[in-house]
């Protein structure tokens, strides 16, 4: 049995919740960007975490959000963990006094270390890929061999992950944890049981 965390991200319907937790996921994430195809309305992400059955861990998403947005956000929603997934700095991370992850966009001329440290108080750190102009939810995988050896925060791969590459990425990686959201779709915020399904057993197969 994998040691490897699993996240299923974009969560839009209940139904997709409920599949996740009973594949096994540890993880969900609720996308609270409103240029995102899956972002969830503070209704939606309400019903979604009370349909819910305990020990999955409830992930809000955001980007560049406001502090009033976020604060909205929170006053009505019982989060667990907050992601950070734009150019927010560390100080406005931890100004929340909440868990966070803070997710990066890998370049291969970033100098990956120096933006990890920079959030000492995360959490984790989610790496992703990067795309000019998308700040996730691309599809496409990086480079592998650019994340970090022996980080002393939890690192969290995402980025064009599938059923099909995470075996591979995790051998190769060995991260903390992996986040999906596209590869197990059927469309862009419907997620498709079988796919949920496969990415988590291939997961808890290595």
């Amino acid at each position: 049995m994998s040691a490897v965390r699993s996240k299923i991200c974009g969560i839009t319907r209940i139904q997709d919740a409920l599949v996740a937790a009973q594949a096994g996921a540890d993880a969900i994430g609720l996308v609270f960007y409103p240029a995102s195809p899956r972002a969830v309305t503070i209704r939606q992400a309400q019903e979604i975490i009370a349909a819910l059955p305990p020990f999955v861990t409830t992930v809000g998403l955001f980007v560049d959000a406001s502090r009033a947005e976020l604060d909205e956000v929170l006053a009505a929603v019982p989060l667990d963990l907050l992601q950070f997934h734009g150019d927010e700095s560390p100080t406005f991370c931890e100004s929340f006094n909440r868990p966070y992850i803070k997710a990066l966009r890998v370049k291969p001329d970033g100098d990956l270390d120096a933006e990890i440290a920079r959030y000492s108080g995360a959490s984790g750190i989610l790496l992703d890929t990067f795309v000019p102009g998308v700040p996730g939810g691309t599809g496409e995988a990086f480079d592998w061999a650019l994340v970090p050896r022996g980080s002393k925060r939890a690192i969290i791969l995402a980025g064009g992950l599938t059923p099909a590459n995470v075996a591979a990425a995790i051998e190769q990686v060995r991260p903390y944890a992996v986040d999906v959201s596209g590869g197990v779709e059927a469309g862009k915020g419907l997620k498709d049981p079988a796919k949920i399904k496969a990415f988590l057993h291939a997961v808890n197969s290595v």
